[in-house]
């Protein structure tokens, strides 16, 4: 409860009862009752039915004032002993009779002006107003009641419950188990500059197998160095497993690897709905084991991201999510509200860096792989240390948007656009064809494309829609495979 009102005065309450003096024995000759005080004009301050008291208002101190306050009760209690005659006789009456004889009858005292008691709700009104509320007024105005106004108002807390325990399924909960097994990463080139970046990366398995992303690791691949430290400040020199451009992924070992890793088990990306609770750990501009929440705010997003040099750009169908995501969060995981990785935190969507900006900020469009995908390429990178991708034996058009994803005249290099005897050929299509869905998702560029094709593995039969020369088709085209980024 506030205690900004402490130190002040609040009247009394004017129906209390006084305790009843002992009488005292009456003189020979009644005395002449006292006269009846002649009522005094209200400070022009003073509270009264046609002029309220003014609201609290605030000293240079930041104590709050009242105006129209009345002066304390021992001070009234002073003037009436003043004004009563010499001897201090008659006495105040009692509130209740004496036990014993009838004494004799003496005048009655005069009735408390009733513009008091307005001065004393505006009083309760005023502190209601500073606390912060009707309760916190009413916690002042008991607490003032009970020690006459002259103790301190503060009102001490209970202390919290020492058996308080965070239930499982609450982001604290989550959090906790989760942190051991999320690491920072620390990359750096082996050039004369030593440049790199911080990132996030997590424990995949007990054999010290780390998964990230790609971009994260890229600049010490070759001949760099590569730090990883865990929540209790630990650090450990860590390798390079393999690495996949295509889909911003890479693995990396520890050297020298404790015995008690956690693995963070992994969910499935296919059962997520759009709406589910979501937790993403990393290190945003370098800050450590950062946590922040939102929820999955669509699937199957097509996205394409580069690394900033413009020679290898990644696609990916992905998890959309509005937890805040920062340069550092790379390659750290998106949990579900279990606890178990659904993604891999990878790109955002920002606005121009303006303002004299040089990273870009999250404004709550986050993009992570879906753990199903990043689960077989890191599973490709730790077995052969190469990935392997699905393909079409087809080269699509990569700029044009919104029309679908069109099979270009010609390949790279002056070749055909369609691999002979590839998995396109022998389903029929043709250069100038445009695929307008793979596998029921709507297709509307070459990266889209990519990105679906991505989701699957080499052997999958997939259904196409195409149109050739205006006229929709349906094929199915069994993928073949790739070693290795081109």
């Amino acid at each position: 409860m506030s205690t900004e009102n402490e130190g002040q005065a609040v009247p009394g309450d004017p129906t209390a009862p006084s305790a009843p003096p002992t009488p005292p024995v009456p003189p020979s000759a009644p005395p002449a009752p006292a006269p009846d005080p002649a009522p005094s004009s209200a400070p022009a301050s003073e509270p009264t039915a046609a002029h309220p008291a003014h609201p609290a208002d605030t000293n240079a101190q930041g104590a709050p004032t009242v105006q129209g306050a009345h002066a304390a009760p021992e001070a009234r209690a002073a003037h009436a002993a003043h004004a009563a005659p010499a001897g201090g006789w008659p006495p105040p009456p009692p509130a209740v009779p004496s036990w014993g004889a009838p004494h004799a009858p003496v005048p009655p005292a005069p009735a408390a002006p009733r513009k008091r008691t307005g001065g004393l709700v505006a009083a309760v009104l005023a502190a209601a107003l500073v606390a912060g509320g009707v309760g916190g007024g009413i916690g002042y105005w008991a607490a003032q009641r009970e020690d006459g106004g002259t103790g301190s108002t503060t009102v001490s807390s209970g202390e919290a419950p020492a058996s308080f325990k965070r239930d499982p399924g609450t982001v604290a909960a989550v959090a906790a188990k989760a942190l051991p097994s999320v690491v920072t990463i620390q990359a750096k080139s082996g050039g004369s500059q030593g440049e790199g970046g911080t990132g996030t990366g997590f424990v995949y398995d007990q054999e010290g197998h780390i998964v990230t992303n790609n971009h994260v690791v890229a600049s010490a691949a070759d001949g760099g160095t590569l730090s990883v430290t865990f929540s209790d400040g630990k650090s450990y020199d860590a390798e390079v497993v393999g690495r996949a451009e295509g889909y911003d992924v890479a693995v990396l070992k520890l050297k020298n690897a404790p015995k008690n890793l956690q693995p963070l088990p992994l969910g499935d990306s296919d059962k997520v709905a759009v709406g589910d609770s979501t937790i993403a750990i990393g290190a945003p501009f370098g800050l450590s084991n950062t946590v922040t929440t939102g929820i999955i705010s669509a699937k199957n997003r097509p996205v394409a991201s580069g690394d900033g040099s413009g020679g290898s750009n990644s696609y990916m169908s992905a998890l959309q999510t509005d937890a805040s995501i920062n340069p550092g969060n790379s390659g750290g995981p998106l949990l579900d509200a279990s606890g178990a990785v659904i993604g891999i935190n990878s790109a955002i969507q920002s606005t121009s860096g303006g303002f004299g900006q040089t990273q870009a900020g999250s404004i709550g469009l986050g993009f992570a792989i879906p753990v199903n995908q990043a689960k077989n390429v890191a599973q490709q990178l730790i077995k052969t240390g190469k990935p392997v991708y699905p393909v079409i034996g087809a080269t699509v058009n990569m700029n044009d948007e919104g029309e679908g994803a069109e099979i270009a005249a010609r390949g790279t290099g002056g070749a055909s656009s369609v691999t002979p005897n590839g998995p396109a050929a022998k389903a029929g299509l043709k250069p100038g064809d445009v695929i307008t869905a793979f596998g029921g998702h709507q297709i509307d560029s070459g990266p889209t494309l990519i990105s679906e094709i991505w989701t699957h593995k080499p052997g999958d039969s997939v259904e196409i829609t195409y149109e050739r020369d205006g006229k929709p088709a349906t094929t199915t085209v069994v993928l073949g495979e790739r070693t290795g980024d081109s």
